[in-house]
């Protein structure tokens, strides 16, 4: 299947952005919109995003689009990269817009408060069952992907044609697409893993030693296999590049902003303060208690998820955490 139309980036973040630059790269016409109309217009007119990717110019294919219909309008494809808070009001003023044939991929990791709807499940709901929802998610920082840097991620969607269309359409010779057909492992371990890297940041900030991280990320696979499982998703794909990939990216790299969330909170500074430095969103602490409330509903003990949920929230230290749950009950590693 080859692209016959313009593709639709919805979100003017990191991500959104460097989703855009790819595509233009690899040929595509790109229709890139987001909400701060001034950002928009600031990013036309330099041909940058300086607030968010600073340092990459925007290819001439980019198109800023100051209107989300316009953007949306006969577009094949519409990327949602905006933050999974924002998904829903986004996707219901696009659909109506929408081509009936479009494919809707989405690029952001998070659970719904309120409904713990997974992102997909969302856009699902306000485009129509009749339109292809598909999940893009893997190890990859965005300012790596906007410099061309090799990544491979994993598309994920229950219409196989749409995920091989997706597949064929936004790979190039330094961004490689896995084909998944579980849309729920995949989702739940792009959530996760922003939990686990808070955890992992608090563990960096106290001095606690590359022990603490190794059991930390081997932990958290687990917990996040375990939730994936129960909500009809396969361990095997939490193994894999959405998973585990991610998982270790997000918890060693630098360029993560869950894990610089957790070295603050490890050093002792309150969770709003550390919040209002931050331009770009940090989207584990939206998903703890989300992901919490999900263990809950489907009796899925989430030991990290829990400790992290105390730390966020103001009521232990990390470093009483990390104690907590190394004084645990002792059990079977095999343990469900």
């Amino acid at each position: 299947m080859a692209l016959i139309g313009p593709v639709a980036v919805l979100g003017c973040g990191s991500w959104g952005t460097a989703l855009a630059i790819h595509l233009a790269r690899c040929g595509r016409e790109v229709r890139l919109w987001g909400r701060d109309a001034q950002l928009v217009g600031q990013m036309e007119a330099q041909r940058r995003n300086d607030v968010y990717l600073p340092g990459v110019e925007l290819p001439r294919s980019v198109h800023l689009a100051p209107a989300l219909e316009d953007a949306v309008d006969g577009a094949v494809y519409v990327v949602a990269a905006v933050p999974s808070h924002g998904a829903r009001q986004v996707l219901r003023r696009a659909a109506d817009r929408l081509r009936p044939d479009v494919t809707v991929i989405s690029a952001a990791k998070g659970i719904e408060d309120g409904t713990l709807l997974r992102v997909s499940e969302v856009i699902a709901q306000e485009v129509g069952g009749e339109r292809a929802v598909t999940v893009l998610s893997g190890p990859s920082f965005a300012a790596e992907v906007a410099r061309g840097v090799p990544t491979a991620v994993a598309v994920a969607g229950r219409r196989r044609e749409a995920v091989t269309a997706v597949q064929q359409d936004f790979r190039s010779d330094r961004f490689r697409l896995y084909a998944s057909d579980d849309v729920v492992g995949v989702e739940i371990g792009g959530a996760m893993k922003n939990v686990i890297a808070i955890a992992a940041g608090g563990i960096e900030s106290l001095g606690l030693g590359h022990n603490a991280i190794a059991a930390l990320v081997t932990r958290g696979l687990a917990e996040m296999s375990r939730l994936a499982y129960a909500l009809g998703g396969r361990r095997d794909t939490l193994a894999g590049l959405s998973g585990l990939g991610d998982l270790v990216l997000t918890c060693t790299g630098g360029l993560s902003r869950n894990r610089q969330l957790g070295i603050e909170l490890g050093k002792g500074r309150p969770l709003d303060e550390v919040l209002d430095g931050m331009r770009m969103v940090a989207e584990g602490v939206r998903t703890t208690r989300a992901v919490l409330d999900l263990g809950a509903r489907h009796g899925v003990e989430l030991p990290i998820t829990a400790q992290m949920a105390e730390v966020i929230g103001g009521h232990k230290t990390p470093r009483a955490a990390v104690e907590d749950l190394m004084l645990r009950r002792q059990r079977s590693e095999l343990d469900e």
